[in-house]
């Protein structure tokens, strides 16, 4: 969609998918193990007019529906140009830090692929690509409403906060030749949270650096990141997807993924497997380790694209765990087998 969006050409596209969804876990209920779902309905519109460009797109998921970005740009010249709305929060390996349908850890901690309404410039030179972005807030600008896209800070009732202004930097170097190319770089962010009880108003901050190797049919990432919310007491709660949970309020995430893009041949347009290993390593009283490992293939075929993935996790929210970054206890590894086929228009 990049290419699209910067594209000089005068240009209006409609769009949207549709994607079913079908798995199995041996964790929690199994009642529905095996049954097909509608996972996803969207719409997608997007289009330029000289300097101006622009792109929207609206989901429904079972139980609710959301807004996935909305925002309008304007092209100050080839290198550079300012958006404004509801867009991606410029941090981290771009546009994200994994490979598979299920993300990695940093999606569920609101660090990867997360869409905060803000003003964002950007810069890009034959080598380098720098990101300034101004936020005001999540993208409804309320912590209590839990039916989004993109993990944000929760007002759950206990925990009561939501996010304020932040500001985000981000710069990143490529390098290489037809053989091989590079890139590497950092992110880092400082911004306030408010309790929404008192009114008060305490910091939060995070950085990251990041690498992407590719070379041939392979690619190879890593990124090391970590945040801090300075807020009292080691938690606070993120939500999405209709549900708050607890995270630990200070922590490092660490990404390995590798991927390997099959030589064309046979049916299918495109073949990538890959392995996404991300760890979060929740600092203080009560928090301790989070994992997951996704191993899995897309296929692309025409208009359609699926994924086939093995998630396992270990005291990790979505995989049977009670949130992420916590104390664990007695928790033990889970696995889901996940299947998701989508139709691109």
């Amino acid at each position: 969609m990049r290419a699209s969006d910067e594209s000089p050409a005068n240009h209006f596209d409609l769009g949207g998918a549709v994607r079913f969804n079908v798995g199995w876990r041996d964790y929690g209920d199994p009642a529905g193990n095996g049954d097909i779902d509608l996972e996803l309905l969207r719409v997608d519109a997007k289009g330029a007019r000289g300097p101006l460009f622009f792109s929207l797109q609206y989901r429904w998921y079972d139980g609710f529906d959301a807004v996935h970005h909305a925002w309008a740009g304007w092209r100050l010249d080839d290198d550079r140009d300012l958006k404004l709305g509801i867009q991606q929060v410029p941090f981290g390996l771009l546009p994200y830090a994994s490979h598979s349908f299920w993300f990695g850890s940093g999606y569920y901690l609101g660090l990867e692929d997360d869409y905060d309404t803000g003003l964002v410039y950007r810069q890009a030179g034959d080598r380098d690509e720098f990101h300034v972005g101004l936020f005001l807030g999540d993208e409804y600008g309320d912590g209590a409403r839990f039916d989004r896209y993109s993990f944000d800070l929760a007002d759950d009732g206990n925990l009561r906060y939501r996010e304020r202004e932040r500001l985000n930097l981000r710069w990143a170097r490529s390098a290489g030749n037809d053989d091989a190319q590079t890139e590497f770089g950092a992110s880092a962010f400082t911004g306030r949270v408010q309790d929404q009880a008192s009114g008060r108003r305490h910091g939060h901050h995070g950085a990251a650096l990041h690498l992407q190797h590719q070379r041939g049919a392979w690619t190879w990432q890593g990124q090391w990141a970590w945040y801090r919310y300075d807020v009292p007491g080691d938690r606070v709660a993120l939500s999405a997807f209709l549900f708050p949970f607890e995270i630990a309020a200070q922590a490092h995430v660490v990404s390995a993924n590798a991927a390997w893009a099959l030589p064309r041949s046979g049916w299918f347009d495109g073949i990538t497997c890959y392995n996404n290993l991300s760890t979060t390593r929740g600092r203080g009283a009560g928090n301790g380790d989070s994992w997951q490992n996704v191993l899995g293939c897309s296929f692309a075929k025409g208009k359609s694209f699926t994924y086939v993935d093995l998630i396992s996790g270990r005291n990790m929210w979505f995989i049977g765990g009670p949130g992420i970054g916590l104390q664990p206890g007695d928790d033990g590894w889970n696995s889901r087998l996940n299947i998701n086929i989508g139709f691109y228009f």
